[in-house]
């Protein structure tokens, strides 16, 4: 038997990316006992953000610089925040909600939000797992600087591929934005400004067939209209897509064919007491605004739900 605590908490918050603080400053700020459960850092995809310029209320502002406003907001309002991972989530026949730790620790709650974001997708080549932290990155706001005046690539042609490209060309000598279209699905007036840094090459209808280096990332093979083309980059920034983070949730089938869980207008799903926020949810646009609006309905939701139920 595992450690299982006799505690039980108004609500659990499973990620503390701006949906899970969000729903945590609501939750807080109604009296309700409330954890959050992060087993990284706390701002969720924030930390790996550079610049942000279409947050209301800061003409522009630094990820890492809002998660940690978000953050303090939420601990000033007794919120508690403990960074371990969420290994399941139940529901046990006294309609209590048991949530399993990765400490081997379960803990109790009324309510539960699951605001767990998503994980990067991988290229899916040879030479990337290899390579990881070695040249393969996730995230140009952390390793970008490593590569000043060499060289790099980034791969993708959507919000994240060329907001990154952006933050990469002011410090790198050459970024080679790879897409596999000829059109973006990023911003148009994001795309025109990436288009005016004479350091950036687009090179369109591409794709990157293999990552090439021995103890560092060294070049890439990539397929182009005209053929392979071989080409010589210290770094490659992959920013094509995501997948939702649903592990702790898996068994309860609440998710729908595209991986992303449905909620109705109040982030509930079809479990009683189980909330659903941010970018884990099937939504048409992914958003810091959208995941902090997802958080405040489902803080305010869960608020009520167990003042119901108590």
């Amino acid at each position: 038997m595992k450690n299982l605590t006799n505690e039980i908490y108004d609500v659990i918050i499973v990620g503390s990316g701006p949906a899970g603080l969000t729903s945590a400053i609501y939750t807080a700020r109604a009296g309700l006992k409330t954890v959050i459960y992060e087993q990284s850092a706390p701002g969720g995809k924030l930390i790996k953000t550079d610049l942000i310029e279409n947050y209301p209320g800061f003409e522009t502002i630094q990820g890492p610089d809002l998660a940690s406003k978000m953050y303090l907001q939420a601990l000033s309002l007794n919120a508690s925040v403990e960074f371990v991972g969420v290994d399941s989530i139940f529901k046990n026949a006294d309609d209590i909600f048991e949530i399993s730790l990765t400490n081997g620790e379960i803990k109790k709650a009324y309510s539960v939000i699951l605001a767990t974001g998503t994980q990067e997708n991988k290229l899916g080549i040879k030479g990337e797992d290899e390579l990881y932290g070695k040249g393969v990155s996730y995230c140009a706001v952390c390793d970008g600087a490593f590569y000043k005046n060499k060289p790099v690539a980034v791969v993708g042609g959507g919000y994240s591929a060329v907001q990154e490209a952006m933050y990469l060309s002011q410090l790198v000598d050459k970024v080679y934005l790879i897409v596999r279209r000829d059109v973006f699905r990023a911003d148009a007036n994001k795309v025109a400004k990436l288009k005016a840094q004479p350091n950036v090459e687009f090179l369109l209808k591409s794709q990157v067939k293999e990552i090439h280096g021995t103890e560092k990332v060294e070049s890439l093979t990539i397929t182009t209209p005209n053929g392979e083309k071989k080409l010589e980059v210290s770094a490659i920034f992959p920013y094509i897509g995501s997948t939702p983070l649903i592990d702790s949730v898996k068994h309860l089938c609440i998710e729908n064919e595209k991986g992303y869980i449905p909620t109705n207008d109040r982030m509930q799903t079809k479990i009683k007491g189980l909330f659903v926020a941010g970018d884990v949810r099937d939504v048409p646009l992914r958003q810091i605004a959208i995941a902090c609006g997802d958080g405040a309905i489902a803080g305010q939701m869960a608020v009520e739900y167990v003042q119901e139920i108590k």
